[in-house]
């Protein structure tokens, strides 16, 4: 990866950054470093960890200060604007699927792992404009790639997650809640893989995974809804 083509990506999206080797760092996923060790080149993911909680902070003022509505229906709006698919959607629109460094088996990988990965780009991106820039900086970055998508959230009910959608339908048709159960935990402290199945009574409907027992209940919910027999 070169120093200049990072340069580009930061033209391109208006970034002027003080600090080029902290933009670099966010297109590094670790699997690179596997395969190119002795570089000097640091994985994203501390970055990832700091943007998610720039991001939330962001979304949640701009929340609070735009809508006077009761928390549990601005808790869903801020879960739909800052779940993966919409940010690896936004990785995507500003280019930056073109610049991350992965390994070659990674490399092959397409359709959900490949979103998970700019998720988490996109994520340390918004960690390194706050490091660099400030959270003003960040925080309009993020006005103008993810709080924007509110309206149509709102028009189309998409700030119903999954987890709540699959709820409402089962307790319509069976008159009872689903529940999770954890099937496995795995990984580091700061890249925990979490895999939950979703049950209706004893039976198990499906499975999902993510990087915390919450997204992993979504993704389960996902799946179970895409069973037309059962809903």
């Amino acid at each position: 990866m070169m120093l200049e083509n990072i340069s580009e990506f930061a033209k391109k999206n208006n970034l002027k950054f003080n600090d080029e080797k902290l933009l670099e760092n966010v297109f590094i996923h670790r699997s690179y470093l596997n395969e190119h060790r002795g570089l000097g080149l640091e994985q994203n993911e501390r970055l990832e960890f700091l943007g998610d909680a720039v991001l939330e902070l962001a979304v949640t003022e701009y929340l609070f200060t735009k809508f006077n509505r009761p928390e549990g229906e601005m808790t869903s709006w801020r879960s739909a604007l800052v779940k993966g698919e919409s940010l690896s959607e936004e990785a995507k629109n500003i280019g930056m699927d073109e610049y991350i460094c992965v390994s070659r088996g990674e490399a092959k990988n397409v359709g959900k792992a490949r979103d998970l990965i700019l998720a988490n780009a996109f994520e340390a991106l918004i960690g390194a404009i706050y490091l660099d820039l400030g959270f003003d900086t960040a925080k309009k970055f993020i006005e103008e790639h993810i709080s924007y998508k509110l309206e149509n959230i709102i028009s189309g009910e998409n700030h119903i997650d999954a987890k709540s959608r699959f709820q409402e339908l089962v307790q319509e048709k069976f008159s009872i809640t689903p529940s999770y159960e954890t099937i496995s935990e795995s990984g580091p402290d700061h890249n925990k893989k979490f895999v939950v199945a979703i049950l209706i009574g004893e039976q198990k409907i499906a499975e999902g995974e993510g990087n915390s027992k919450q997204r992993a209940q979504i993704a389960a919910a996902a799946k179970a809804l895409e069973n037309k027999e059962l809903i």
